[in-house]
């Protein structure tokens, strides 16, 4: 395994075609300097300790060569593997959010569903060393992520619900709370879950899943989305709505934010409720909640991590140097016999 820490620097490379270009252009201006005094055996005899053309060419391989790995050096390549063992402390945090149809609903931007997840996305920006999973539920729930540290593939399945998830109808917050509960297997730990919903539960048997939570030490917190006013549920093709859900009656269905029931499920659990309409008073009061929360010990991880391997490259750079030093044009002896040459 390998890894690049800052690769912007290989545009430096493009200086070793330059250097390469110097050469050649230094090298055709010196053959006609030196054919000025004359040719074949006569410089010879004249300058016989003359550099060849094969000693300025190893000169410059070896300072492209150099620049080369000076240029690597910076980039920081690394490879192979670090292991070291960590203890992590957090919250276990399980996501449980709705996405029935009522979800559609846009009495809040840029929809019900739409601000759900740009809240449990926020939410878990905001999470250091807490371990989260994510239910999804409308008439039933499912299990989505299990418990987990990576917060980038969290965000990733957020952003991929939608309300077609679920075949069945309806809102189910009993069944979220029990699947959401499942996750919670080690008891030592401390757990909380964050339930995102409009409130409106089409199911039964609540109180027996908040006795359940209860029994497991789960603490709720409730984000309701949606207005006191409601909504209509809107049904789109390619983007554009072209009409709104309807009842049996053939009137347009209005649904609203059931705060009631979100607010008993927080308060039976030890939890907390809050409107979802503003991003920075949820961020925050989730915040303040979770801190009050005893953080538990998590089982020590093995965090595997690349070496830097840069010191290899400047020490090549620096024994091309030293060799560049030993291959010396011993032009001085010549330049007095030049000069010599020029003063009779």
């Amino acid at each position: 395994m390998w890894g690049l820490d800052t690769p912007f620097y290989f545009y430096l490379l493009l200086l070793i075609p330059i250097l390469i270009a110097v050469y050649l252009w230094n090298t055709v201006w010196k053959k006609k300097k030196i054919a000025e005094f004359g040719s074949g055996n006569y410089l010879k005899r004249l300058a016989p300790e003359a550099s060849t053309t094969s000693k300025p060419l190893i000169k410059m391989v070896l300072l492209a060569v150099t620049v080369f790995a000076l240029i690597i050096a910076l980039v920081n390549p690394k490879f192979g593997t670090r292991i070291e063992t960590v203890k992590r402390q957090g919250v276990d945090i399980v996501f449980a959010i709705d996405v029935s149809k009522s979800m559609l609903a846009e009495d809040i931007a840029p929809s019900r569903l739409g601000k759900s997840k740009q809240l449990a996305s926020q939410i878990i920006n905001n999470l250091a060393s807490d371990r989260i999973g994510i239910v999804g539920y409308a008439g039933s729930a499912f299990p989505m992520l299990p418990i987990t540290t990576d917060y980038s593939m969290a965000k990733m399945y957020i952003q991929d619900m939608h309300t077609d998830m679920v075949s069945s109808m309806g809102t189910a917050l009993r069944e979220a709370i029990e699947v959401g509960s499942n996750y919670f297997d080690d008891p030592k730990t401390s757990k909380v879950m964050i339930l995102i919903s409009d409130g409106e539960d089409h199911g039964e048997g609540i109180s027996d899943a908040i006795a359940m939570a209860k029994d497991k030490g789960i603490k709720i917190i409730t984000v309701g989305v949606g207005t006191p006013d409601g909504g209509q549920i809107p049904i789109k093709q390619n983007g554009r709505t072209i009409d709104y859900k309807k009842d049996t009656d053939g009137s347009i269905v209005v649904t609203k934010l059931n705060d009631a029931t979100l607010k008993e499920i927080a308060k039976s659990t030890g939890g907390v409720f809050i409107y979802g309409s503003k991003t920075d008073e949820v961020l925050q009061l989730v915040d303040q909640t979770l801190q009050k929360i005893e953080k538990t010990d998590f089982e020590s991880q093995q965090i595997a991590d690349f070496q830097s391997q840069f010191q290899w490259f400047i020490g090549l750079a620096l024994l091309l140097l030293i060799i560049d030093s030993l291959v010396l044009e011993r032009r001085t002896a010549w330049m007095k016999k030049i000069n010599l040459f020029n003063e009779k």
